[in-house]
């Protein structure tokens, strides 16, 4: 079995342990266009099964020819031009992917689209289901967005809903934050352990949600809320606010009532990125300083980042608490989804590295066994399901991710 991983980040480095160390695939490539960071990753995790490919997803003729050599790829490529373009490619050649990204690249964010070329005469919407559509035509299985959120938050929910009679709400609510004593010497009481500038794009724009059992756009950092995390022997301040995440289920669950995604923060993080929002500095509009054109969230990423990377011997935590409600044989019944996992020194994997880069390993060793049937671009929710389902968590729980169920 090969599977092949694009992208070098701190994801895709999750996802090359996990595959290295937990699974009997022989042969795990890592293509990124700079070398040095496939370097990195392979001295690092060890194995003689990772193999290095220096290649730009937009060389689509290399790309391709690299991509007949593997049963399946990882998607952890971070800007929607290079994941939308390597689903493309594997379409094309007809090789099964599993993809990272927070987008559903069949119903595609219409908002800030970060150079995404769309073919002319369609909409974003006609776009994505054409990959759809394409994708079933030569009978592959892209399964969408899935790793932590969206990707667990989806799964579990996805179960919560499929035991019940009649679902009304699922609620997320999930993120990455620094182990206290690191926030409290930060800004904004926040960490960097993903690309940042997606960070600030998602306080920014509106994204599709069901409230009132309709479909309608809800602004981000709507519906602030703050919630003593309580499990795993914890009593924990946090705080979470809408975000654009988990954003199939709009399209997968529309008999629902309420369905969106909240960011789980530390106390006072959303006060301070209100402020930076009501002050402009995460606009993307150029504005005019000593005659040049700049533009406002560039600068502040540019001048925040240095102060929210890890010192040494900073650790992360990710958070999930997840909510559905319907009904079940005429009674009232809710799930809660408990996580609070951090990070592994021994695997020398932070938190987020851990449960964004090792469902998505997991799931393409399911996809390379023929476990997910379905066809086309696939959300979480109904592809992990079922005995896959139970599957994912047991080998989740072998390397100490825990989720925890509790049925009201």
């Amino acid at each position: 079995m090969k599977v092949l991983i694009f992208g070098a980040g701190k994801q895709a480095e999750g996802s090359a342990w996990y595959l290295a160390n937990r699974t009997e695939f022989e042969k795990i490539g890592i293509a990124s266009r700079t070398g040095s960071t496939i370097d990195k990753i392979i001295d690092k995790i060890g194995s003689d099964k990772l193999v290095k490919h220096v290649v730009d997803v937009t060389d689509k003729q290399k790309t391709k020819e690299i991509m007949k050599g593997y049963d399946v790829g990882i998607n952890a490529l971070p800007t929607r031009k290079t994941s939308y373009t390597t689903l493309e490619l594997a379409i094309e050649v007809g090789l099964d992917m599993v993809d990272i990204l927070e987008e559903y690249h069949r119903k595609p964010d219409k908002y800030e689209i970060e150079g995404l070329d769309i073919p002319e005469g369609m909409s974003v919407e006609e776009y994505g289901e054409s990959l759809h559509q394409r994708a079933v035509e030569a009978g592959i299985t892209i399964v969408d967005g899935i790793g932590f959120a969206p990707g667990l938050t989806n799964i579990t929910l996805g179960k919560a809903l499929r035991e019940m009679d009649k679902g009304r709400s699922a609620i997320a609510r999930c993120g990455g934050i620094p182990e206290k004593k690191a926030a409290e010497k930060r800004p904004l009481k926040y960490m960097i352990t993903w690309a940042f500038d997606h960070v600030l794009r998602e306080y920014m724009i509106k994204s599709d949600a069901i409230i009132d059992g309709k479909v309608q756009e809800i602004q981000a950092l709507d519906k602030h809320e703050k919630f003593t995390f309580d499990k795993f022997g914890r009593e924990t301040e946090l705080e979470c606010a809408v975000t654009p995440g988990m954003p199939s289920f709009v399209f997968t669950r529309p008999e629902l009532d309420e369905t969106y995604e909240k960011t789980v923060r530390w106390p006072g993080h959303y006060d301070g990125i209100k402020t930076l929002k009501e002050c402009g500095m995460l606009d993307i509009e150029p504005v005019k300083v000593d005659g040049k054109d700049v533009v406002p969230r560039k600068v502040l990423s540019t001048v925040i980042t240095p102060r929210l990377k890890p010192d040494e011997g900073d650790t992360d935590v990710c958070v999930m608490w997840n909510t559905a409600k319907g009904e079940k044989d005429g009674k009232e019944v809710r799930y809660d989804y408990y996580m609070w996992d951090e990070e592994d020194t021994e695997m020398g994997l932070t938190a987020m590295q851990r449960t964004t880069g090792f469902p998505p390993a997991v799931t393409a060793e399911l996809l390379v066994n023929d476990k997910i049937p379905e066809k086309g671009i696939v959300a979480p929710e109904d592809g992990i399901k079922g005995y896959i389902y139970e599957e994912m968590m047991k080998k989740l729980e072998e390397v100490g991710i825990e989720i925890l169920e509790e049925k009201t």
